[in-house]
């Protein structure tokens, strides 16, 4: 930005930079997603993490930028449209079926579950700052539906759909979802591994041109094009609770 931003804009990056924070209390922190298990296993080491972060960026990080960015236009949409009595019942349907979508393209059950409770978690959280229609929308329709799955609020279209009800810029909410999910995930890793702060630093900051690629390419497709191959990363959901000592959750 430049020196003479506007006070709106300037507001709009100090909210974007509030949602990425670590520090929002989503419960973030508790979910390796595999990688304890994979690094238990020998898997995955410190010189294997650029590595593997490029590959996540490809595949696991393509997909939730696409979701993400579906939910951001759908949040838009809704803090256009909406009163604070009606809610289109074709908009929450949507919403429903957009986390339902999501969640199927989760085969661990722990990674999904992580999900889900970092998305519920985020979004009630934000709700809880100010009366947002769309966010309210959003909660109300996943507490109605009779479905499980139908129920689910996943952390990348909550993080979306609350940066569209607020107005913020749509290239720069999908980039700071994707930048503060790997950011977590290294976090993780120093806890698994011999990582120190200045190589985690380094690595997250030769990840970043690997970042705005994987923004730009999911751009080109819609959620529903969107698929995501990681077996490995799914094998060490599904046998982290098999682990004799666990630090994480998930």
């Amino acid at each position: 930005m430049g020196a003479h931003s506007s006070p709106s804009n300037l507001l709009a990056e100090l909210r974007l930079m509030h949602l990425a924070d670590s520090a929002l209390p989503i419960g973030a922190m508790a979910h390796s997603f595999g990688l304890e298990s994979l690094a238990s296993e020998g898997l995955l080491t410190v010189s294997s993490l650029p590595e593997f972060f490029r590959g996540y960026l490809e595949e696991a990080g393509a997909m939730e930028v696409a979701f993400c960015r579906e939910a951001f236009r759908l949040g838009a949409a809704g803090a256009r449209s909406f009163s604070h009595e009606a809610f289109p019942e074709d908009w929450s349907k949507t919403w429903l079926e957009l986390n339902s979508r999501l969640g199927a393209l989760k085969p661990a059950r722990e990674s999904r579950a992580a999900s889900t409770a970092l998305g519920r978690n985020f979004l009630a959280a934000v709700a809880a700052l100010a009366d947002f229609p769309a966010m309210r929308a959003a909660l109300v329709a996943s507490r109605r539906s009779a479905e499980p799955k139908a129920s689910e609020i996943h952390h990348a279209t909550a993080f979306g759909l609350a940066a569209g009800a607020l107005g913020l810029g749509e290239e720069r909410a999908v980039l700071a979802y994707l930048h503060q999910s790997v950011t977590s995930l290294v976090s993780a890793c120093q806890r698994l591994l011999p990582l120190g702060q200045s190589e985690a630093t380094r690595i997250l900051w030769n990840l970043k041109p690997a970042m705005v690629a994987t923004v730009a390419r999911a751009g080109t497709y819609d959620a529903s094009d969107t698929r995501c191959f990681m077996p490995l990363l799914d094998w060490g959901a599904m046998e982290h609770a098999a682990l004799r000592t666990r630090l994480f959750v998930s």
